[in-house]
């Protein structure tokens, strides 16, 4: 089976996904991790940092704050970069955000298959 055929609707299994969904989803998780990120951004930019560098200390905030914000988004967590004080808060909602969308598509996608 090939991703083609996995978003593209078939008529006899009903349409359970399609790239329209695909896209929306993307959309959904770019917006989520951009959003973040910014939080990180603008919090250093007013003098309270929420993350941390372990290997490079002086590293480009706005590759940091992105990367960072993707990688508690998708669980991945590599640990080269920490948050710290509320940042750790922050970092725990926006971990949740990331549990919780895949089950949300999904039944947004079960929903619609009924319809």
């Amino acid at each position: 089976m090939s991703l083609r055929t996995l978003f593209i609707p078939n008529t006899l299994r009903g349409k359970f996904a399609s790239v329209e969904n695909f896209l929306y989803l993307g959309a959904v998780y770019l917006t989520i991790i951009l959003g973040f990120g910014m939080i990180y951004i603008l919090f250093n930019l007013i003098g309270m940092p929420l993350l941390r560098e372990v290997n490079h200390p002086h590293h480009n905030i706005f590759e940091s704050s992105f990367y960072f914000s993707a990688m508690t988004l998708f669980s991945v967590g590599n640990g080269d970069v920490l948050p710290q004080g509320l940042g750790r808060m922050v970092a725990v909602i926006e971990a949740l955000i990331g549990y919780t969308l895949p089950a949300a598509f999904v039944a947004r996608v079960v929903l619609n298959s009924e319809k």
